[in-house]
């Protein structure tokens, strides 16, 4: 595979960077990842070097700097060893497997689990009246009707989910609860829906329930019989059976009295609401969970490690987010290139000097060089160089800078040789 990226990447004319990077993160790294449940639970170090040995090759072609100092910090990627680890944890997750106690408190029986099959028999659905995505806002006062406005929100303080239910305009019967911090939305606004739909079903039988909801997606997963998610196929069976509940949907924010009150109860439950133990944790939720201790353990070895320290000083933290460094860019601040004092060092070179008489240094070039005054940026004092290099690595005008003088001494490398 390390070859067949290498012919596609080309050398100038090859395929784009994006798209080198997109077959590595969803090709590469997934046949890396295969069968890690059976040989990466706990890597030892020696996997660990191989995987990174691995990686390395496939980040060079990447970056086309085949003779460079690139690794998964420059590229922001996190190490392969790290990513099979997680691989195995969703794989004991997906088969409800107990996980190690190193990985994570959070248990499979604790995280939703998707349905699968039919809820209900086939040839069973619900009345064609049940359900509308028709804007419900203009609802009827009428005494053998109940409308009922469900909500949920997430803010700073939590998530919360709260209905209300008015009748002949007199708030009769209101509900909230505070979910955990780690559920989402769409349960608060499903768990809303399912005890508003509960609450109609109590209601005597002669009294027509009309249940408005802002969410379109819980609507569509309430009244889809092959919904995966549980909740929603509670509901359809309670509206399967009481077909004089409908559910109807609500412009949000748009001046509703009832959709503005169970917006506001739900608010009020995200801090002062009564704690609802009832739904369990999302699924996506162990994801992120691995995600920031794979961080943590990326950081750690970053911090402590012996190479890379010329990259460290200027991204000390590690992050998923793309840095948008190209070949240049890493030449230049790796200070792994085409630079005298670099050749001399690893016994390229019989000499570190510039033509131009100067020590042949990445620093030289951007600031000294009569080569290069196209480009040139103001030299810094020797204590401050580490912070103009994190200025510069941060400031596009200066890395378009850069560039320039990389490129230029890459193509007359003979007025960079010594005299």
């Amino acid at each position: 595979m390390q070859q067949n990226l290498k012919r596609i990447a080309g050398g100038n004319c090859g395929i784009s960077q994006i798209h080198r990077w997109t077959l590595y993160k969803t090709v590469i790294e997934r046949m890396l990842a295969h069968g890690s449940a059976a040989w990466c639970l706990n890597p030892t170090f020696k996997m660990k070097r191989k995987l990174s040995s691995i990686q390395r090759l496939f980040l060079l072609h990447i970056s086309h700097h085949p003779n460079g100092s690139v690794t998964n910090y420059t590229r922001h990627t996190s190490p392969t060893h790290a990513i099979t680890v997680r691989s195995q944890v969703y794989f004991q997750v997906y088969l409800r497997i107990p996980l190690p106690p190193f990985t994570t408190d959070t248990q499979p029986h604790d995280l939703e689990m998707k349905a699968t099959g039919w809820s209900t028999h086939p040839s069973e659905h619900l009345k064609p009246n049940q359900i509308s995505f028709e804007d419900g806002e203009a609802y009827i006062a009428r005494k053998d009707i109940i409308n009922i406005f469900t909500d949920g929100s997430k803010t700073e303080h939590g998530v919360g989910a709260a209905f209300c239910a008015l009748t002949n305009d007199i708030w009769a019967y209101q509900w909230s609860a505070k979910f955990n911090d780690n559920n989402t939305v769409f349960q608060a606004e499903l768990t809303a829906l399912h005890e508003a739909v509960i609450y109609a079903s109590h209601l005597p039988n002669h009294n027509t329930s009309k249940i408005h909801v802002d969410n379109r997606a819980s609507i569509m997963a309430s009244s889809n019989s092959k919904s995966t998610n549980e909740t929603a196929r509670k509901i359809f069976k309670i509206l399967l059976s009481n077909p004089r509940i409908k559910v109807s949907w609500v412009k949000a924010h748009a001046g509703n009295i009832g959709n503005e009150r169970a917006d506001q109860l739900a608010k009020d439950a995200t801090q002062h609401g009564q704690p609802y133990s009832h739904t369990k944790l999302p699924k996506p939720h162990i994801k992120g969970l691995l995600r920031k201790r794979m961080l943590e353990e990326w950081q750690t070895s970053w911090k402590n490690g012996d190479t890379g320290r010329k990259i460290y000083n200027i991204m000390s933290s590690v992050s998923l987010r793309p840095t948008n460094w190209i070949r240049e860019d890493v030449i230049f601040f790796s200070q792994h290139g085409p630079f005298p004092a670099y050749l001399k060092r690893f016994h390229l070179s019989d000499s570190d000097y510039c033509s131009c008489g100067g020590i042949g240094t990445a620093l030289h070039y951007a600031t000294e060089c009569i080569y290069t005054v196209s480009w040139r940026m103001r030299k810094p004092a020797p204590n401050f160089e580490q912070e103009w290099l994190k200025r510069v690595a941060n400031n596009l005008i200066s890395r378009q800078k850069i560039r320039g003088i990389i490129k230029f001494i890459s193509e007359n490398r003979d007025l960079s040789r010594p005299p």
